[in-house]
């Protein structure tokens, strides 16, 4: 990974937006996909030589209020601010070293799965460990080899496991996303992820450690999965993802088309229907 992650994704950024998206006059000739620094600087009401050495690394230490300038200027959302902020955080050695990973999943949380059946919906923590799922998961994600083991984890899975990218045909966009996951971990003194990477880096070699690298802004959130059920066949599964307590996020698969829901019902027993196609 670089080692100035916010200079990295502050350009990120800049060249994802375009001078339309911010009603900028667009020039014939431009060298640079999205903003030019000097845009960027002048809708934050900072120098360009500053933005410059933020972006370089030359200076890692933006008081709050320019790090909001750039915010509303790139016009970030709440998560992307959270984001921003905790790189910046990270290049002044101010996190608090993490805690253990939590192992145990609430009660409440729990019952929510319970009710969610026969939904595929799964609970992980920040290292992508497997706490908990529902019988609808299992179903869906049991026979592609993503529960085996006694400590099933979702990212060791998908990097270290051949069946990975026979199961997910978007292998390369769902190994991306849960690469982005880990890389945000990594910005805090944790052991533990950094025991998970290192381990990712020895077995998976490029695979996980170009991934890494390259993913410099936050995974997606929710979207359509492509997953290969070696009985239902072909699914298409659209999916949100939720943040619980305690670190750790739930994810629930719901049917994106009709021909997939007929498959799920069909794999759980469940009368046609009971899981409708989300358009």
């Amino acid at each position: 990974m670089s080692d100035n992650e916010l200079g990295a994704y502050l350009r990120d950024r800049r060249e994802a937006v375009t001078p339309a998206d911010l009603g900028l006059p667009v020039g014939a000739r431009r060298r640079t996909p999205g903003l030019r620094r000097s845009e960027l600087a002048t809708l934050a009401g900072i120098s360009v030589e500053y933005l410059t050495r933020l972006e370089q690394g030359r200076d890692r230490h933006p008081s709050a209020q320019v790090l909001g300038a750039l915010a509303d200027a790139l016009r970030l959302s709440a998560d992307e601010r959270m984001h921003l902020r905790l790189l910046a955080k990270a290049g002044t050695g101010h996190i608090c070293p993490a805690s253990a990973p939590a192992r145990s999943v609430r009660p409440t949380v729990l019952a929510m799965l319970e009710r969610l059946e026969p939904t595929p919906a799964i609970v992980l923590n920040r290292l992508a460990d497997v706490l908990a799922h529902t019988t609808g998961y299992a179903l869906l994600a049991g026979p592609v080899g993503v529960l085996d083991g006694e400590r099933p984890n979702l990212a060791r899975f998908l990097f270290t496991d051949a069946r990975a990218r026979t199961a997910f045909p978007d292998w390369e966009r769902v190994a991306t996303d849960e690469a982005a996951n880990l890389r945000i971990e990594s910005y805090r003194d944790d052991p533990a992820v950094a025991e998970l990477t290192e381990l990712l880096t020895v077995i998976a070699g490029a695979a996980f450690t170009e991934r890494l690298a390259a993913a410099t802004g936050l995974p997606r959130r929710s979207g359509v999965e492509r997953w290969q059920h070696p009985e239902a066949g072909p699914l298409r599964l659209a999916y949100e993802t939720l943040d619980l307590a305690d670190e750790q996020r739930m994810i629930v698969y719901l049917p994106a088309d009709d021909a997939t829901s007929t498959a799920l019902a069909t794999l759980t027993g469940r009368r046609p229907g009971a899981l409708r196609a989300v358009p």
